[in-house]
């Protein structure tokens, strides 16, 4: 699922034009689409542990929440974006954690085939219940009155923020074709931002219809001898509370990067 092989794979995804890739756009969205097309644009490079393979990665005010996966290492942390987590927690080995989201007095965090998702203290991280769901969990965030979750699929599913239990779903396309993939998720302004496993883009999302109005291309973050692993691929996205900037990154990446939105050239 997210253990890429190689990154040449991963670019023969891109090359191959999959659904969900970025290469899904040349052949097929026109102007009436109504897609558009965005890029990053850098504010701040700030650190980020290079052993963390994130999953998840959301803001409570001033507080970054960043969920880890790998079996026998999958974290939760707590703390400001750039320096060390002032609270953590470690999953059971049995366990590899997925997507995070906070909503109000509990964190949610996803496990991959498990079926479980734990519900947390947010100030304590300490685990207080454990809710079973169907599939695989992959992203996961809070839209106020109700959760977003992703599978791996091209299906969004919404739960309920307290008790978890699902209500309702919408497909993703894009030009009229599925979005497969979609992975860690962020809520913000009233939109669905999701990245696309083994791509570099990330896609905005109508979750009233599951449109994609904008795909945002957010490769070249990387210089190539900041690449360590294959398994370091694009994954982490986090709106700023208050601003129109938004923190991403990736998994065994050694930097998060605060960027904008703006038109592509």
């Amino acid at each position: 699922m997210k253990l890429a092989s190689t990154l040449v794979a991963a670019a023969a995804v891109l090359t191959a034009c999959a659904p969900g890739t970025a290469g899904q756009h040349t052949d097929g969205a026109r102007p009436d689409d109504g897609v558009e097309q965005l890029r990053v644009q850098v504010e701040q490079e700030l650190p980020h542990d290079e052993t963390a393979f994130t999953q998840g990665l959301e803001f409570a005010g001033d507080t970054l929440y960043e969920g880890t996966g790998r079996y026998g290492r999958s974290t939760l942390t707590a703390g400001p974006a750039g320096g060390p987590p002032e609270r953590s927690v470690s999953l059971p080995d049995e366990f590899f954690g997925e997507g995070i989201t906070v909503t109000g007095s509990r964190v949610w965090q996803l496990t991959w085939t498990s079926g479980v998702a734990l519900e947390r203290d947010p100030d304590t991280l300490a685990e207080r219940r454990r809710v079973s769901y169907d599939g695989e969990g992959w992203g996961l965030c809070d839209q106020e009155n109700r959760l977003v979750m992703s599978d791996g699929s091209d299906t969004l599913t919404f739960r309920d923020p307290a008790t978890f239990e699902p209500q309702g779903s919408v497909d993703v396309t894009e030009a009229g074709r599925p979005v497969e993939n979609l992975n860690e998720l962020e809520c913000a302004g009233g939109d669905v931002y999701a990245n696309v496993w083994q791509t570099e883009d990330i896609v905005r999302i109508d979750p009233g219809t599951g449109r994609v109005t904008a795909r945002i291309d957010a490769s070249g973050l990387l210089d190539e001898g900041e690449v360590t692993s294959s398994d370091a691929v694009l994954n982490g996205i986090a709106a700023q509370p208050g601003s129109d900037r938004f923190l991403i990154t990736g998994k065994l990446w050694p930097k998060m990067f605060r960027v904008t939105f703006v038109p592509a050239d």
